[in-house]
């Protein structure tokens, strides 16, 4: 669970972020500060290195698509063909997987027996 030092850290970066202002420590101390929220002096400063050279809105656009970092292309046809190839080698490695797990029942022996 986040304490309110990081919240209020992370809610002071997307302020900043929104109003296309650079994240520095000082910037985000004095965001914590207005806002009545009592912030270790580290928390700034290690928020404003970690997001350092982060493009903020493509982290904020991707939170739920689980794509580890990598957005999709949005050429379509070049990617495409490597796109629906992956799709195959993943379905063929769920038939294998399926099999493999069916040669455990046939070996005679199981949990309960």
């Amino acid at each position: 669970m986040s304490s309110e030092s990081e919240l209020a850290c992370v809610y002071s970066a997307l302020i900043l972020h929104d109003d296309d202002v650079a994240i520095t420590a000082d910037k985000i101390a004095t965001l914590t500060k207005a806002a009545g929220v009592d912030v270790e002096s580290y928390w700034p400063g290690l928020f404003a290195k970690a997001l350092a050279g982060i493009d903020i809105g493509s982290l904020i656009s991707n939170v739920g698509s689980g794509s580890g970092g990598a957005a999709p292309a949005a050429g379509g046809a070049p990617a495409g063909g490597a796109a629906e190839e992956a799709v195959e080698e993943k379905k063929e490695e769920k038939k294998k997987e399926e099999s493999d797990s069916e040669s455990d029942d046939d070996m005679g022996f199981g949990l309960f027996d």
